[in-house]
């Protein structure tokens, strides 16, 4: 990879924290890869050698340190790639794509061939499809059997493997140890049980602005599905026709505490992939703050706020669900909208579930508001018509979802209803496009009329935001933020 090894050395000598995540140090000598900030006895430059993540790390030999633990280091930047190809190949792989299917399989939801994705994963991760997944599916096992008190059995199945003994092998061969071993280590051992909560530690690269993440949510809640009480954020979800319950709340530290309830635990990492995308886990907030902050309009929005996050999306197919309700309307209105839908056509959760959820029922799925007249909510039939095209678009393409940007943007405004407005901001908040930016936002356009005196239309706006390329996203989040805020 393309980063100078002599500077690694001397940001691993003074224990910067900031690199914390960028790359992996390993060292010859011991065969093991480590954080920036472990605190082991510094190896001499001779016996070490850098790399842009821990799967390359693994993929040349190395095993992960058991003293830094490289599965709690922020995600790194560098996985994103410069290609959109890989960065969604990345986002399916994080979901677990590669623990139930293959890389040709893989390759075909994106439009690929599979020798062209390798090609790709070797130029931009330099790692392969498989080393990238496998090292995914081992370091959540290591931070399982750390963190929670899950049986051995269970840790497996959670991580992603299809059998315990395909993980003791995979374990075996990369930690040099079995899992039983480094649970004895711990001294948690816990019996087999059908549903289990887990209790996580998240990572971020700090700073992170949690109130601003706070007050976005807590405006937006859809009573019944979600609450934000305490500090704590909770809410029900459905993935592949299993329940599960979320509760997120801020860290002691540079992490988001998480707890999970599941019906199936092999359903994990889709549900830990969903929090890291609608927390933004994977922002860079020093890189992106530097670019933005080059930009006078934006500078002292960037200073203000210099941790903040785009939210994003547990579910793409619920965010163009409220994005339709929100047309034309008020963020309150839309809210009291997507209230009364839930009220009507939301399922109800189990009563055992109710308790510890904080909420009662699931987001309604398409197939039960493409059933309903809708009558209830009281819309124009303009507006009736297009939530119910888009619920028989998504169900009449199973990755309604999949594809770039541009893709599903054309996908979404061959919708009758669908605007450019609309289609960009599901992108913005479903899709976690950087890029993504809704220039016919009025309340952009006032922002920054706000901002530097100018009074931009849609073109003017567009033209200006060529300069926040690739992070115009974070731009309008920065804008609508401070405009909240007065």
């Amino acid at each position: 990879m393309n980063f100078d090894q002599d500077a690694c050395y001397a940001i691993i000598s003074a224990r910067d924290s900031r690199y914390d995540g960028r790359f992996f140090t390993a060292v010859k000598t011991t065969g093991i890869y480590c954080r920036p900030v472990c605190p082991a006895r510094l190896p001499k430059r001779e016996n070490v050698v850098f790399y842009v993540s821990a799967a390359v790390a693994q993929e040349a030999g190395f095993r992960p340190c058991l003293r830094c633990r490289p599965e709690t280091a922020p995600d790194t930047p560098a996985w994103r790639g410069t290609s959109s190809s890989v960065g969604r190949a990345l986002r399916l792989i994080e979901e677990g794509a590669l623990d139930r299917g293959s890389v040709e399989q893989m390759a075909a939801r994106l439009g690929l061939g599979d020798r062209q994705l390798r090609r790709l994963f070797l130029k931009h991760v330099g790692a392969s499809p498989v080393s990238v997944a496998l090292t995914r599916r081992l370091l959540l096992a290591k931070q399982l059997l750390h963190e929670t008190d899950l049986n051995i059995t269970q840790v497996a199945l959670a991580s992603g493997f299809g059998s315990i003994r395909r993980f003791n092998e995979a374990f075996q061969e990369v930690f040099k140890v079995p899992p039983s071993f480094l649970r004895r280590e711990i001294g948690i051992e816990g019996p087999v049980v059908p549903t289990a909560d887990i209790q996580l530690k998240l990572r971020y690269r700090p700073p992170y602005d949690w109130a601003a993440m706070a007050d976005f949510m807590k405006a937006r809640l859809y009573p019944g599905v979600e609450t934000f009480d305490g500090g704590v954020y909770r809410r029900s979800l459905v993935i592949e026709g299993q329940i599960g319950l979320v509760a997120v709340s801020q860290g002691k530290g540079n992490w988001l505490d998480v707890r999970v309830k599941l019906q199936n635990l092999t359903l994990l990492p889709k549900v830990i992939a969903r929090v890291r995308e609608a927390f933004d886990l994977a922002a860079d907030p020093e890189v992106i703050g530097a670019h933005l902050a080059q930009d006078e309009a934006l500078q002292d929005l960037v200073r203000l706020r210099p941790g903040l996050r785009v939210p994003g999306a547990f579910e793409p197919f619920e965010i163009g669900v409220r994005a339709i309700l929100g047309q034309q309307i008020t963020v309150t209105a839309a809210i009291k909208l997507g209230a009364t839908l839930v009220s009507y056509l939301g399922e109800a959760l189990p009563s055992e579930w109710v308790q510890q959820a904080g909420a009662s029922r699931l987001f309604p799925s398409a197939e039960a508001i493409l059933a309903s007249s809708l009558d209830f909510l009281g819309m124009p039939q303009a507006r009736v018509r297009c939530l119910k095209a888009y619920c028989a678009a998504f169900l009449a393409q199973p990755d309604f979802f999949g594809g770039d940007t541009p893709e599903v943007v054309s996908r979404l405004r061959a919708i009758s209803g669908i605007g450019p407005w609309t289609a960009s901001y599901i992108a913005l908040r479903a899709l976690r496009d950087p890029d993504a930016f809704p220039a016919e936002d009025v309340a952009l356009a006032r922002g920054l009329m706000q901002a530097d005196g100018g009074r931009p239309n849609r073109e003017a706006l567009e033209q200006r935001s060529q300069a926040w390329r690739p992070w115009r996203a974070y731009a309008a989040q920065h804008i609508w933020t401070e405009l909240a805020s007065g």
